[in-house]
């Protein structure tokens, strides 16, 4: 069995599953941005009658979204979640603690071996921690995950992408992702899951490793991983729920001579920077074909991006610089943590003083449910996840997906520009 079959068969109380089979399994975290945790508050209360939820401690709220509401309805929502939270002891991150996977991540909410459930499509990002993570809908969550701390699954196919090949300078691994999701295609591993294998993922930090499950959930997978190895490991000891108590968790991990559905065998030597054009994130093209685009907004930040490591790369470009007069930049660091530690690197400092605006940790412009909405005619590049029309605004304004260091550079000259 693989990690994912592993994973599953031991929190469904079986001793071995195969691809095809339902299981019912015991869930480790729940986890809800403010959105959807307002949903499925609804549905716990209103179409089921409320009651007792079965182990609040396994679910955890972070206001992310709406986290400086710009009306009254919005307010509202946060509202109805702080109670709804206050009445059933749940966990609460509240609005400016950062965007809900890294946050999930930073605060140690999790584990090698468990099992991740959200109503956020991006909840597969923790394939990279040697999880079994993956998005639910509100009805599922409540009605099995709060009443019971369960969730059923029909065991997914896996099929390998092995990743090799050094890469050319100025290529980064969201490049790598990101050209994964032209190539490989959207919706073309439905209910899949994918693994990312490889001397390319193996040579990578666990922060850059989880740009690829993070993003698997765009080619319609079930969820994505990596197996587990010794960064996963060390990773796991510095950082998870587990690292006080090293048998409170067990890292599994692939059977040697597994098999898979197939085999995606990609040399990325010659991958150029990536950029992902309108209208979906599979309109991947090479920087080539997008240089010269004139943009309006630029933004590091959102489910992707606003990294320790991105601010670190466009700090490093802005520097005694500034950025263009037509273009607002835009900075959201992922979590608190790395706002604190961008602050005390100097990082902060640097984008402001070129120019760029720095908003709390959050989503970001991710839905434009508080800042980044663009108007009709406009164009943004950024490294958050989606661009999908109407997305950040006007069902008109164009959102192109790159690299920090595509976006820094694009900033700098107010069009798409080669980092290189």
């Amino acid at each position: 069995m693989n990690m994912i079959e592993k994973i599953l068969a031991k929190a469904s109380g079986k001793k071995q599953v195969a691809p095809g089979d339902v299981v019912v399994a015991n869930v480790d975290r729940m986890v809800l941005h403010d959105l959807s945790s307002n949903l499925v508050a609804k549905v716990f209360e209103q179409e089921m009658g409320g009651g007792t939820i079965f182990d609040p401690s396994r679910i955890v709220f972070v206001f992310d979204h709406t986290f400086s509401p710009p009306s009254q309805r919005d307010a509202e929502v946060l509202t109805e979640a702080r109670r709804f939270a206050a009445a059933h002891r749940i966990r609460v991150f509240d609005s400016g603690s950062g965007s809900l996977h890294h946050v999930i991540i930073e605060n140690g909410l999790w584990a090698p071996g468990q099992i991740v459930i959200g109503c956020d499509s991006h909840t597969t990002v923790y394939g990279a921690l040697g999880v079994f993570s993956t998005g639910v809908g509100n009805n599922s969550m409540a009605a099995l995950g709060y009443a019971h701390g369960k969730c059923w699954f029909r065991v997914p196919q896996t099929f390998q992408v092995f990743l090799h090949g050094r890469l050319q300078r100025g290529v980064t691994p969201r490049d790598v992702a990101q050209y994964l999701e032209g190539y490989l295609g959207e919706d073309n591993a439905v209910y899949q899951a994918v693994e990312y294998a490889g001397p390319l993922i193996e040579s990578l930090s666990i922060e850059d490793r989880l740009l690829f499950p993070l993003m698997a959930i765009d080619l319609g997978a079930k969820a994505g991983f990596i197996n587990p190895d010794a960064k996963t490991l060390e990773f796991a000891k510095a950082h998870s729920c587990g690292r006080s108590s090293e048998n409170a968790w067990e890292m599994l991990v692939n059977d040697p001579g597994g098999k898979y559905e197939k085999v995606v065998d990609i040399d990325v030597g010659a991958l150029e920077p990536q950029v992902a054009c309108p209208p979906t994130v599979g309109n991947v093209k090479p920087i080539g074909d997008a240089v010269g685009i004139e943009i309006q907004l630029a933004e590091v930040g959102g489910s992707t991006g606003g990294r320790l490591c991105d601010i670190r790369v466009l700090a490093a470009r802005l520097k005694g610089r500034h950025v263009h007069p037509g273009v607002r930049m835009q900075v959201v660091p992922a979590t608190r943590g790395i706002y604190l530690a961008a602050i005390r690197e100097g990082l902060i400092e640097a984008v402001v003083e070129a120019g760029a605006i720095v908003f709390p940790p959050s989503a970001g412009s991710n839905q434009a449910v508080n800042m980044g909405a663009m108007s009709e005619g406009e164009a943004m590049i950024s490294n958050q996840a989606r661009n999908f029309p109407g997305r950040n605004g006007h069902p008109k304004a164009r959102v192109y997906l790159a690299s920090a260091d595509t976006v820094a550079a694009s900033a700098l000259a107010g069009r798409i520009t080669d980092p290189r």
